[in-house]
């Protein structure tokens, strides 16, 4: 009896710190890319001095990485599931860092496209094998919403971490310093997890189907740029084309995913009421939120004046409350409900926006703080419900496709909200009225009129500048409106598409 009870017993203690300690590395991860994409929006003013940008080629250094990011994703989940998914994630954040340099001394708004471009392929990698090792290190299900907890509060710590630490170095160092802050992040993750963390792959993954590769990434760039390019500009034969191309081959993937043996990705998860409510809550929920995000920097700092650094202190709230929501997030779902936590977080998330949109250039610091602690609460709450819904309703061996359903529905939820909101924004800015002798590259963003500023007249810069500064804030009100409709609408969704939804482990209490 000894024999058979001690050993397993044994085992069980022996695994327990493995499975903690491998996942503080697997969270280096998700600060690498927290930090990397919260940095870019404080940079936004000193790019668009140094390498003057047009408002267009702006939009395009903010969203191109969730372009790519969101057409690779699927299809870097399932070749860590065939590959190893320690194997991807380690080359993925080697590739991550030394594309970070390539950012870093970019010298002209195309090479910075490219680069950013080059990031989402390497970033694609890196979030699907992270949820999908959680998957396959933590088996309890209690265990497992504390880890998908602290991955999320990670996430959200990175929001804040990449701001201040962003602000530190614009302030002694020029811009492409933000981007050498992934380097000794990486560093620690590829050395330290490669002695760490345990390798994972489906048992029978069949073949990787670069048809199927080709058809997502094409589709989903396709679509995400026809829906940009339309909020720019308004309808165009090639915007027109773009979409119908996109649509085309995203159906194109759907009836192949159907007809192969073994699936780049199994559509039928998709049948799943709690699956696909969670994948469109996360989709509303950053599309709302993005845009706003994307600009909120450019505010404090090219509205109100802000340093750096007080602008990424500024942001602190928000990540105070994702860090404390997502650490009692899985409690709370199984202590209320499912879409009891997640519509309250997605209706929170709306309602500061909507407060948002009294701001104007003078707002007071305690309405803006008080709004992005709410927000940060609400998303904490929500993004860990929905990434435990989304882990728990699968097998374990398909871990990795559907972590990378979840990440898609977010990085094209940022992509589709930098286009449409940033569209709404950048559309409102041009259409300012300065005094005579306003450059047109004045009209093209904030950034670019606070730099035309320095050749005008004072009292000439002094009225262009306060007429750009008031169409942004109308832009930004315009935008927070919009996030706003759209997160309410998000949340009355999910009550209704996870009505019934539990964690796993909650039906037997």
């Amino acid at each position: 009896m000894t024999g058979t009870v001690h050993p397993a017993r044994t085992d069980e203690m022996t695994q327990r710190p493995g499975r903690w300690l491998a996942l503080g590395v697997l969270v280096l991860a998700v600060l690498l890319v927290a930090v990397d994409a919260t940095v870019l929006g404080l940079a936004t003013p000193y790019i668009s001095e140094d390498l003057a940008p047009s408002g267009s080629q702006l939009l395009w250094i903010g969203d191109i990485y969730s372009f790519v990011i969101a057409g690779l994703l699927v299809s870097m989940g399932s070749l860590g599931d065939r590959i190893g998914r320690k194997r991807i994630l380690l080359v993925g954040a080697t590739a991550f860092g030394a594309v970070s340099v390539l950012n870093a001394y970019a010298t002209s708004p195309e090479m910075l496209i490219v680069a950013r471009a080059l990031l989402g392929v390497a970033g694609a990698t890196l979030m699907p094998a992270t949820l999908a090792l959680i998957r396959h290190l933590f088996h309890d299900p209690r265990e497992r919403s504390l880890a998908v907890g602290v991955w999320g509060a990670t996430a959200s710590a990175g929001t804040a971490v990449g701001p201040i630490m962003g602000g530190f170095l614009l302030e002694h160092f020029w811009w492409g310093s933000v981007f050498l802050i992934n380097l000794p992040v990486m560093a620690v993750l590829v050395l330290v997890g490669a002695r760490l963390l345990p390798e994972s792959r489906t048992a029978n993954p069949g073949p990787w189907d670069l048809a199927s590769v080709l058809l997502s990434l094409v589709g989903m760039v396709a679509v995400v740029y026809a829906v940009k390019e339309t909020a720019s500009h308004g309808f165009g034969w090639v915007t027109v084309a773009a979409g119908l191309l996109g649509v085309g081959a995203l159906r194109g993937f759907v009836r192949r995913q159907l007809r192969l043996p073994v699936p780049l990705l199994d559509m039928r998860l998709f049948r799943h009421r709690g699956f696909s409510g969670a994948v469109l809550a996360d989709l509303l929920t950053i599309l709302g939120l993005s845009g706003l995000v994307f600009f909120l920097s450019q505010y404090l700092q090219l509205v109100q004046g802000r340093r750096p650094l007080e602008a990424g202190l500024a942001e602190l709230p928000a990540a105070i409350g994702a860090v404390a929501a997502g650490l009692v997030a899985g409690r709370a779902a199984r202590r209320l409900s499912v879409r009891a936590v997640v519509s309250g977080g997605l209706a929170a998330i709306g309602l500061s926006l909507a407060a948002l949109t009294a701001i104007d250039g003078s707002t007071g610091y305690p309405l803006l703080g008080a709004a992005l602690l709410v927000v940060g609460l609400g998303a904490g709450f929500a993004f860990t419900v929905t990434a435990d819904v989304i882990l728990s309703s699968v097998p374990k061996d398909q871990a990795g496709a559907a972590s990378a359903v979840s990440e898609t529905a977010y990085e094209l939820g940022a992509a589709l909200g930098i286009a449409v909101l940033g569209s709404v924004v950048t559309g409102v800015y041009r259409g300012f009225t300065g005094p005579a002798g306003t450059p047109a590259a004045a009209h093209e963003s904030l950034g670019g009129a606070v730099e035309a500023a320095g050749t005008l007249p004072p009292d000439t810069a002094a009225a262009m500048l306060d007429a750009a500064r008031q169409s942004f804030v109308d832009g930004l009100v315009l935008a927070a409106g919009v996030g706003a409709t759209v997160l309410l609408a998000a949340a009355v969704a999910a009550w209704f598409m996870l009505r019934g939804q539990r964690l796993e482990g909650e039906a037997a209490h």
